[in-house]
């Protein structure tokens, strides 16, 4: 199973040059955002209306596939006291569930504050309620990998 808690030893599974993808799980829609190459950027790529497992997983692992990413990192709702709850073991029970699908590594980022970050950056850029709704998953997903992307950048430069 390639499910890991530390990130370094998620980073030290990472194939060079090869993108990564950062998911926002809710209840009834995935947030998707993907990176480039080089690990600097996080973009906002997609959102999947939630179907069943497999049908959530199978369009993940499509957009792997087809960006040819090399590994997932998957935002952890920690309660604001840094507890985990019902979401944070749903998401980890997602994890565990995918990893059986594929060999890219998987590792989780804490996603504190990213919708509300993401919701605000919309207000501020005058984006209407409706699309605000329709895009605020993939927003808060590029949050959550732009933090990880940063933070694995700081650890190569601290390396």
């Amino acid at each position: 199973m390639s499910v890991f808690d530390d990130i370094a030893e998620f980073a030290a599974t990472l194939t060079p040059m090869a993108a990564l993808a950062g998911l926002d799980l809710g209840d009834k829609t995935v947030g998707v955002a993907v990176s480039d190459r080089m690990l600097s950027v996080a973009t906002p790529l997609e959102t999947i209306r939630r179907k069943k497992f497999t049908l959530d997983a199978a369009r993940v692992l499509e957009i792997a596939a087809e960006r040819e990413l090399g590994g997932l990192i998957l935002g952890l709702p920690r309660n604001m006291d840094g507890s985990e709850g019902a979401r944070c073991q749903s998401t980890r029970a997602f994890a565990r569930n995918l990893s059986r699908l594929t060999d890219l590594p998987i590792t989780f980022w804490d996603e504190r504050l990213s919708t509300v970050a993401a919701e605000r950056a919309l207000l501020e850029a005058d984006t209407s309620r409706r699309r605000r709704a329709e895009v605020i998953d993939h927003v808060a997903a590029a949050y959550i990998l732009q933090g990880a992307l940063d933070r694995l950048r700081h650890m190569r430069g601290a390396a």
